[in-house]
């Protein structure tokens, strides 16, 4: 039996490739964080041969927004252990994805640490940072963050938008499969 099931046709995926566009959306719109423009322009590139290539779909539709675009959506982002977090108002893949670092039990040193990286990283950029914290220790993330603050903004901008990838790919596996 093939073992790369994630990246063939589902009945789940034939079911999103029947959907209307409203549909669609509704299904998949909340995968890019506050961004269901992301799945409204990427639906009409229906039907999907795997969530693959729905995935890629979307990355497309991000990548080819102009950089103002770009920018508000990376906006929509919460920011790491920020306000969001403090209020309870970040989507729930954030939360779990933020706790899977320990972003959600930082020590009183540590928040305050990392709340002044985020400010410093936000006014120097104008968005906040990014990263898939899945993939990192605590320690790795403020260090990450640290040496992100002090790039160039564009390049930043690019490298923003790297992690989202990594990011949003498990969340359309979670809705597309079987």
């Amino acid at each position: 039996m093939n073992m790369t099931t994630q990246a063939q046709a589902s009945p789940k995926l034939d079911a999103i490739n029947a959907l209307d566009r409203d549909a669609f959306v509704a299904e998949l719109g909340g995968t890019f964080e506050h961004a269901p423009w992301v799945a409204r322009t990427a639906w009409t590139d229906r039907p999907f041969a795997s969530v693959d290539e729905l995935h890629a779909a979307m990355l497309r539709v991000v990548h080819a927004a102009p950089p103002e675009t770009q920018i508000g959506f990376l906006r929509g982002h919460p920011e790491l252990a920020g306000k969001e977090a403090t209020a309870g108002t970040m989507t729930d893949e954030s939360v779990g994805e933020q706790a899977s670092a320990g972003l959600d039990a930082l020590s009183p040193a540590e928040f305050t640490e990392l709340a002044a990286l985020n400010r410093r990283y936000l006014d120097r950029h104008g968005f906040p940072f990014i990263i898939a914290v899945r993939q990192h220790g605590k320690q790795a993330i403020f260090e990450q963050l640290r040496q992100r603050a002090e790039r160039d903004s564009g390049a930043e901008l690019e490298e923003a938008i790297r992690p989202i990838a990594l990011i949003t790919k498990s969340r359309v596996e979670a809705r597309s499969a079987c």
